[in-house]
């Protein structure tokens, strides 16, 4: 009998997920002297003036796999034969350059596995090929396929003399595992009475559909058939529900309309089942029991199914300038860690921020002055008729640069105040979120809220200085005020003046936002839950409109609280009396002054300030094992070529074009198809044709 090899490609190393900048699609081609020069690299061996590889050029010192001493020769040889199409044992230039254009490939994956069984270098399959390659997988080590049943005979007739081609090969290795299911199942209950026990289901399981596993599904086998005996319609539909997860993910976005946080029931899924695939209600019975046994719970949603089958890859769409993994597991967040995650928070909030109001600030002075212009002023003051006649008179009489008067205490506070606003807004949603990711409205209320709030304290006293900087330029005076004399004038309390009227106006302003932007931001992110840079601007700027506009009354108190009243000004004592004087003298219209210049400021300026937030949280990634931004990662499933790019790493600069994805393809092999080849030990002869029946 010959010897079964435990056969993983669990020797493929863990490869870090790509960064891509735009959609993937096909490699592009190496270049012809480049490509020369690498293989010239690795070649170790020359005859009549040519270099060739050897499987270890290939496999070890190339691809950098089997990188142990005590590497598994055998299967190195197996996977040099993929790219060894003469089968001489040496891969020549024109053999590696092919080899590098099937990788371009879009169905690189099957045409891999295809070289792998394809023996003989002749373009077909034939039945000593496969049993010779099967019978060296792990799977068939521990459950035997019977290689001479009548499903190797459907494909290789009677005699099993018919050869494969690349076509039919595709739709073997497809139908090879789900009949392996089956015999396993009839193995396992020799009397035929359709039951199997649980951990007879449970080693099926485990060896036929190990690569559709997570842990979760892994460790909840047994308990999900509740100590009963499975059935045969059971057993084929669990199997079938594996296989179908990311047709049940799509029924899930159906019946919620796109939505991956909205909870759903047993019922909901089944409707939305019925109109748009045939997944039997047994499959949605599974699935749901299978939900509960991973997280006790009655309703499901697109987190479950990600627990139950992760996405092929999650795609970073931004290139990542930095990436450091500060813990291994969110089990290992200590204070410490969170500490130093608000403090990147922080850092980039200042820099966002700063981004932010630079972007805006003209908007911010024509603002200003709006709301500072009164009813009943002095003859010397200069009167604007709407934002943009006063932001055409600004740069007449003051040029340019009197746009950007008051900049720099603005750019010093509002550092600190948008970092903070987002840190605290972020810190209390991380507070507030469940284990499934979730936030309810209130807790996007309190959070937005205690931003707000907690700005105030820090912003108020360079507020009032901005805005006495900003409208001093209406006056034409001989001296300069400059931000310090400001300063000393007002002294420490001096600086807190009008701090209720900027709490009036912070707090109600931050619960309004932030909840619109993270909804605004999920609505306009794609089928795949990304948000493209220009979305997070939108939402963004959409968001800022109703907060900007519904508290500019509040605005308005706080400005003629901060503002120096001039000769002939009325003066105000706190918030109330601001609010009854002005009712009075100009009526309720003067609350509104300058919202539009409020709306056009704020609104861009929040959107400036949370793209650049967000887009420097992906460019210098840091896992401090908390929560990401929404909206940062493409969870996508895509062909098998797509799926490799996406896993390949950049570390080795010697895989240019197809080779990008030669790595990753051969982990796809293990993936896609659940073949597993040995990475230990020294390899044995292959199985002759004869000793491959089983027989």
């Amino acid at each position: 009998m010959p010897m079964h090899i435990p056969f993983p490609f669990n020797w493929i190393p863990t490869l870090p997920v790509a960064r891509c900048q735009e959609s993937p699609s096909l490699l592009k081609r190496a270049g012809t002297e480049k490509l020369r020069e690498v293989f010239q690299k690795y070649a170790s061996i020359q005859k009549n003036g040519e270099h060739y590889m050897t499987s270890e050029d290939f496999v070890r010192k190339f691809l950098g796999l089997f990188s142990e001493s005590a590497f598994n020769d055998e299967s190195v040889r197996l996977l040099a034969n993929i790219a060894d199409t003469s089968k001489d044992g040496l891969i020549s230039f024109s053999e590696f350059q092919a080899f590098e254009g099937l990788l371009c490939t879009p169905d690189a994956l099957y045409r891999t596995a295809f070289q792998l069984f394809d023996r003989k270098g002749n373009g077909t399959v034939s039945y000593a090929d496969f049993a010779d390659v099967v019978q060296k997988t792990e799977l068939h080590s521990k459950i035997p396929f019977s290689l001479d049943g009548p499903f190797i005979k459907r494909y290789f007739g009677d005699k099993k003399q018919r050869l494969i081609n690349y076509a039919e090969f595709t739709q073997l290795l497809h139908d090879f595992h789900e009949e392996h299911a089956m015999e396993a199942f009839r193995s396992k209950d020799p009397a035929g009475t359709g039951f199997i026990s649980p951990l007879d289901f449970q080693d099926i399981i485990v060896n036929v559909k190990r690569h559709l596993l997570t842990p979760g599904v892994r460790d909840n086998l047994v308990s999900v058939t509740e100590g009963h005996k499975v059935s045969f319609p059971y057993f084929i539909a669990f199997t079938s529900l594996l296989n179908n997860m990311e047709l049940i993910k799509q029924v899930y976005l159906h019946a919620t309309e796109g939505s991956r946080t909205d909870m759903i029931t047993k019922d909901q899924i089944l409707l939305a089942a019925q109109t748009m695939s045939q997944i039997t209600p047994l499959e949605i019975d599974i699935l749901f029991h299978l939900a509960g046994a991973v997280h006790q719970a009655g309703r499901i949603d697109y987190s479950d199914l990600s627990n139950i089958a992760p996405e092929h890859y999650t795609k970073h769409m931004t290139h990542r300038l930095a990436e450091i993994k500060a813990v291994e597991s969110p089990a290992d967040r200590s204070a410490f860690i969170q500490v130093l995650e608000s403090s990147y928070r922080f850092t980039l909030g200042s820099f966002a921020g700063a981004v932010g109001a630079t972007v805006v600030y003209p908007i911010d002075l024509v603002k200003t002055r709006m709301q500072n212009q009164r009813a009943g002023s002095y003859i010397g003051e200069v009167a604007y008729r709407n934002s943009w006649d006063c932001f055409k008179k600004v740069v007449r009489h003051e040029g340019f640069m009197g746009l950007y008067r008051g900049l720099l205490p603005q750019l010093m506070g509002v550092a600190p105040e948008k970092a903070i606003k987002l840190t605290v807004n972020d810190l209390v949603r991380d507070k507030l979120t469940d284990k499934k990711g979730n936030i309810s409205t209130w807790a996007e209320v309190l959070a937005g809220g205690c931003a707000g709030a907690s700005q105030v304290v820090f912003t108020n006293p360079l507020e009032i200085v901005k805005i006495r900087l900003q409208v001093a330029g209406e006056i034409a005076s001989g001296s300069k005020i400059r931000a310090w004399s400001v300063v000393r004038e007002l002294g420490l309390f001096g600086l807190y003046k009008g701090a209720r009227a900027c709490l009036l106006r912070d707090v109600p302003f931050s619960a309004i936002y932030f909840p619109t932007y993270a909804h605004t931001k999920a609505m306009m992110a794609d089928k795949d839950g990304y948000n493209h840079p220009l979305t997070l601007l939108a939402a963004g700027a959409i968001a800022g409109v109703p907060a900007a506009s519904l508290v500019t009354p509040a605005d308005v108190i706080k400005t003629r609280l901060q503002v120096v009243a001039r000769s002939g000004q009325t003066t105000y004592t706190g918030v109330w009396d601001a609010t009854k004087k002005i009712m009075a003298e100009e009526g309720p219209r003067a609350f509104w002054k300058g919202t539009a210049a409020r709306v056009f400021r704020s609104s861009p300026q929040f959107g400036v300030t949370l793209v650049t937030y967000e887009l420097l949280q992906r460019l210098f990634y840091v896992d401090f094992g908390g929560t990401q931004p929404k909206g940062s990662e493409a969870h996508k499933i895509t062909t098998p070529l797509e799926q490799a790019a996406a896993s390949v790493t950049t570390e080795n600069l010697d895989h240019i074009g197809g080779y990008r994805a030669a790595v990753p393809l051969l982990a796809g092999v293990e993936s896609k198809f659940g073949l597993y080849l040995p990475r230990f030990g020294r390899g044995v002869a292959a199985a002759t044709p004869s000793t491959a029946t089983g027989s």
